[in-house]
């Protein structure tokens, strides 16, 4: 691959990681359901250009292709549609008041970023297309458990996990090997794609129950 080529492929995979993290740090204090599902979208159609960069570099890689165009289908359409559709049933847009607050929660935020360049630093003199960006990843992980942490409401959980898998696919498509073996990455999306799907079921069925989201409200199910 002619340097130039390289040195750009690189610079845009960097952009495109860095507006995913920033996107996420939106996610974080963000209160709007619907602004979230939106904000997750945006943050994926950038997960599947990395991947068609990746792919386009580096020899035309099929399996990398096919990862973006999952990723393109399932998480920037697919599952939106899903959660928007879900979010105007249950008649509920807004998160309610988080453990943290927006303050505290990005501070943490920050520490985690810190913490995400700290144990990807050995890894930066890899010489692969995006190795740079696996501090990112890691922080996209930190920052997905945290928002699954900090948020009450059982649909902004699932936008949580939805950005931990995130993470770990720009790890595993830009960073590492680019990209698991086809069947790995065929097994996590779908899984991901089941367990949403499950979970939206169950989200329904809590605010039918309780009347609300608060996944709180399940401690009333002991016996």
């Amino acid at each position: 691959m002619d340097p130039h080529q390289t040195e750009l492929a690189s610079q845009w995979i960097t952009l495109l990681a860095a507006g995913m993290l920033v996107i996420q740090l939106l996610m974080v204090v963000q209160r709007m359901l619907l602004t979230s599902i939106r904000l997750f979208a945006l943050q994926s159609l950038m997960l599947a250009a990395i991947a068609a960069i990746i792919a386009f570099f580096h020899n035309n890689a099929t399996h990398v292709y096919v990862v973006a165009v999952l990723t393109l289908a399932g998480k920037v359409f697919f599952l939106p549609w899903l959660l928007n559709r879900l979010v105007r049933r249950i008649k509920i847009d807004q998160e309610i008041e988080p453990l943290l607050n927006s303050t505290s929660s990005m501070l943490l935020c920050g520490a985690l970023t810190l913490l995400g360049y700290i144990v990807a630093r050995p890894f930066t003199s890899l010489e692969r297309l995006g190795n740079n960006t696996l501090g990112i990843a890691i922080t996209l992980l930190l920052t997905g458990f945290f928002l699954m942490f900090n948020r009450r409401k059982a649909i902004t959980q699932v936008l949580a996990l939805l950005t931990v898998e995130n993470g770990v696919m720009l790890a595993a498509v830009a960073l590492t090997t680019y990209g698991m073996p086809l069947v790995v990455e065929l097994g996590i999306f779908f899984d991901v794609m089941v367990a949403v799907m499950v979970l939206g079921i169950l989200v329904y069925r809590i605010r039918e129950t309780f009347s609300s989201m608060d996944v709180g409200k399940l401690s009333q199910l002991k016996g």
